[in-house]
């Protein structure tokens, strides 16, 4: 699936960093974040090996189903890694904050007024079929994400005001304002369509027509459903440049589709796939055992990481009557226990998340410094008294599962709030209704984490059920936001900005199809967002971001779950990678397969 689609749960975030934006002398890329680290004639980032060999075909795994190719729009299931047949204007380095190199585009150059950036285009850039990559396929392309592509879009790129074509490989955008310090990057990142191709098409629709694309493969093969095969171009225009370079090493890359993910476990022990990245800690401590393993055929591994772990939580549904009040939110995060469920399912594998930019130095974790606080005063009246005054942690518990006390602070809260326990049921006294509500999953696994915090609920007199649905069934009903409580992330990059808009900014909480699940329509996180956006140094950006989450944190608008500081992958013994690893990524585009043969080794 697409890197923009919304299919796996929106955990996609934008990597940046706030400060006055520069364009080195050469033009040769973009920084956020100070000077750019590669000069104008760099060879190949460093994480990568530039004579890395080629060859080779692998194999993935994806979960449910696809029906679309068409990635940019909030209808269908996109089909996993059809990144992989697109280019952008820029590159983004993987050992930087947030820096781009020329991919599309040669040079950029953007006056100091930041009104506007133009990009250069190489004029050896060539779709797959062979016609060239012109200024007229990049306009077409932003006015159709504008138009008719995912609602976020509209949040990331609205403040574009028009494009223009200066010469067949010169493009020009003009911003309606220069306060949108991150706009430029992100107009970098966006893959190019092929207006040849799109032009007499349904952008709008799922479509399963083979597209046409400017990356490194083409989308050779599918069975629909089940199976799509990407094949490495040998004929691609950018295979040399410095940010290619020791990348895309694979002939072919297929994703193969399971309907239930211990199943697709069983299957790479089997090996029918070559690569996995795991997620259960209960599966990493449990199932990746046997002979494959043991004789070093299967290799399993666990890579420490530094990069923002974001906010994974319960998160509440605040359309939903039940949730519109913070009290209620507040009690019922008493519910989960997590040293409990990290010591009897985790196998200690998780450290609690208590902000939205948890592992990062943009959480507030500590009492709000008098910078902090200058930045929140003038919200003041609008704010909790807990902002000002306390740093704010989930509850927590000793681990032994015994936390009748917490349960008796929940239900003073809940009557506070309006809410009796009558004959064991929590009874609203203004309606006499019972609160019911569902908590909506769409992986099975995740249903042994949920029972006991529903076990606890129970006991506060709330009925709550779990309804497990099929991957399209769960994607509509977030798109629609019919549900009351889901489990989700917030992903971060080290540099947040305009994708905190799609996340929690009013406009989009009644927008179907946004990332606003919680439907925040606060104008405090609305402000406080902008003043992200606008932050005009990293100083600024980390106390902005703080000041952010502890508005956040005492709204209660989740319950936080956890998070890990290591990516957990296991993989067969063919492939070969870099020594060096890129600091805010996993980096798989860099590996390669060791003896490049079409079958995998033994």
């Amino acid at each position: 699936m697409s890197m923009f689609s919304l299919k796996k749960l929106f955990i996609r975030a934008a990597l940046l960093s706030l400060v006055p934006l520069s364009c080195s002398a050469a033009e040769h890329g973009l920084s956020m974040h100070g000077d750019l680290k590669y000069a104008p004639d760099f060879s190949h980032f460093e994480y990568t090996t530039p004579n890395a060999p080629k060859g080779g075909d692998i194999k993935q795994w994806a979960l449910g189903t696809f029906d679309s190719f068409n990635g940019f729009i909030i209808k269908g299931n996109s089909a996993n890694g059809l990144g992989l047949i697109y280019d952008s204007l820029m590159s983004k380095a993987l050992d930087e904050p947030f820096s781009q190199y020329g991919l599309l585009a040669a040079s950029v150059d953007m006056p100091d007024s930041r009104e506007s950036i133009t990009f250069y285009l190489r004029p050896t850039a060539r779709f797959s079929d062979g016609k060239p990559v012109t200024a007229e396929d990049v306009i077409f392309t932003f006015n159709q994400l504008l138009e008719k592509g995912a609602p976020f879009y509209k949040s990331y790129l609205g403040d574009i005001q028009n494009i223009e074509a200066v010469d067949p490989l010169t493009v020009k955008f003009h911003f309606k304002n220069n306060g949108n310090r991150e706009l430029p990057l992100i107009v970098g990142e966006i893959p190019i369509l092929a207006k040849h191709f799109w032009q007499d098409r349904d952008f709008s629709t799922p479509s399963i027509d083979i597209p046409i694309g400017s990356g490194p493969y083409t989308l050779a093969k599918f069975e629909s459903g089940r199976s799509v095969t990407y094949q490495r171009s040998p004929d691609y225009w950018g295979k040399d440049l410095a940010v290619n370079k020791g990348r895309f090493n694979f002939d072919s890359i297929t994703y193969d589709y399971y309907r239930d993910s211990t199943v697709s476990l069983e299957a790479f022990k089997a090996g029918a796939y070559d690569f996995r990245q795991e997620t259960s800690s209960k599966q990493w401590a449990t199932s990746y055992s046997g002979p494959q393993f043991d004789s070093g055929k299967l290799i399993k591994e666990e890579i420490n990481h530094s990069k923002p772990t974001g906010m994974q939580a319960f998160m509440f549904n605040t359309r939903k009557p039940y949730f519109k009040d913070p009290k209620v939110r507040q009690a019922l995060s008493y519910a989960f226990d997590f040293e409990w469920t990290n010591n009897n399912l985790f196998y200690s594998a998780y450290t609690r998340t208590h902000s939205y930019f948890s592992n990062s130095d943009m959480a507030a974790t500590a009492l709000p410094s008098s910078e902090e606080l200058e930045i929140l005063e003038p919200f003041r009246a609008q704010l909790p008294d807990e902002v000002f005054t306390r740093a704010y942690q989930a509850p927590s518990y000793d681990g032994s599962g015994k936390i009748r006390k917490e349960l008796r602070q929940a239900l003073r809260l809940l009557k506070r709030a309006g809410w009796e326990l009558t004959n064991g049921k929590l009874i609203n006294k203004a309606t006499n209704k019972p609160m019911v509500f569902e908590i909506l999953l769409v992986q099975k696994e995740f249903e042994r984490i949920v029972a006991p915090m529903i076990k606890n609920l129970q006991r506060m007199g709330i009925e709550t059920t779990i309804r497990i649905v099929d991957v399209s069934q769960y994607i509509n009903r977030l798109r629609a936001f019919d549900f009351d409580m889901v489990v989700g992330s917030f992903g971060q990059s080290s540099s947040p900005g305009n994708e905190l808009l799609e996340y929690w900014g009013s406009k989009n909480a009644q927008q179907p199809g946004s990332r606003n699940l919680i439907g925040i329509e606060n104008p405090v996180v609305d402000k406080l967002i902008q003043l992200i956006i606008q932050a005009p140094d990293r100083e600024q950006l980390v106390l902005r971001s703080r000041a952010l989450d502890r508005v956040l944190q005492w709204n209660y608008y989740v319950i936080p779950q956890f998070h890990s500081r290591s990516y957990r992958i296991a993989y067969k013994k063919m492939f070969g990678f870099p020594a060096a690893k890129p600091t805010y990524d996993l980096g798989f585009d860099t590996w390669w397969v060791k003896k490049a043969i079409s079958e995998p080794a033994n």
